[in-house]
């Protein structure tokens, strides 16, 4: 069940979000509190390459607001629709297992890449979740390791396309460990463990948050 406060602080997502996409990019002045760096993997079209991208979530820790506001940083990253959707998701899933977190001031997101990108897909739900749940604990996310898979309500990591694609983004940025839903390690479709070996990098099935945390961070929820 959604507590009282988990929907009060969600609710308050879109709005700070859409209105930073429209007005341009924020100046914000780097103060004492929580930083995680989440790895985004996406695929484009037109190419079996895929996108790495980091996503930058600060915390300022301030008394104010409160509740908690969830504000955009700027426009390198452009998240829109369904993928608008999956973050609004993960922040909610973070906050309603995040209880013993005091939920006030602001969380920024900053989007980082080399350049623009667009995602409007659902695939890095579960990486947000994890890295929301990160920052709001106070845990520092392992350099290394990424992540790709959907949120689904109850905390499991549910199924998504172009894994290749995302793996081989992941090795041009020296990353060395690939977190994938489970059950598609061996989907027809790909040979992931050839492609494993091909770019000398490892990919690990997770079924839960909880697992992908624990492999993300080094510790347990």
């Amino acid at each position: 069940m959604v507590n009282a406060r988990a929907l009060q602080l969600s609710a308050m997502i879109c709005a700070p979000i859409l209105l930073g996409l429209l007005a341009g990019p924020l100046v914000v002045e780097s103060r004492a509190g929580s930083t995680v760096e989440v790895p985004v993997l996406a695929a484009l079209p037109g190419n079996n390459q895929g996108a790495f991208s980091v996503m930058v979530l600060d915390w300022d820790r301030q008394s104010m607001p409160d509740p908690m506001e969830l504000r955009w940083g700027n426009q390198r990253i452009r998240i829109k629709d369904v993928g608008m959707g999956a973050l609004h998701q993960a922040f909610t899933y973070a906050v309603e297992h995040s209880a013993s977190a005091r939920m006030t001031g602001a969380l920024f997101l900053y989007g980082a890449s080399y350049k623009p990108i667009s995602s409007d897909g659902p695939s890095a739900g579960a990486v947000m979740a994890v890295g929301f749940l990160a920052v709001l604990r106070g845990d520092p996310i392992i350099r290394g390791i990424a992540m790709t898979g959907t949120l689904e309500p109850d905390g499991r990591i549910g199924p998504v396309g172009s894994i290749p694609d995302k793996i081989r983004a992941a090795a041009r940025e020296h990353y060395r460990t690939v977190l994938i839903p489970q059950g598609q390690l061996n989907d027809p479709r790909w040979d992931l463990i050839g492609l494993g070996m091909q770019l000398n990098l490892t990919i690990k099935e997770v079924s839960t948050i909880q697992e992908a945390y624990e492999v993300m961070t080094g510790r347990r929820l």
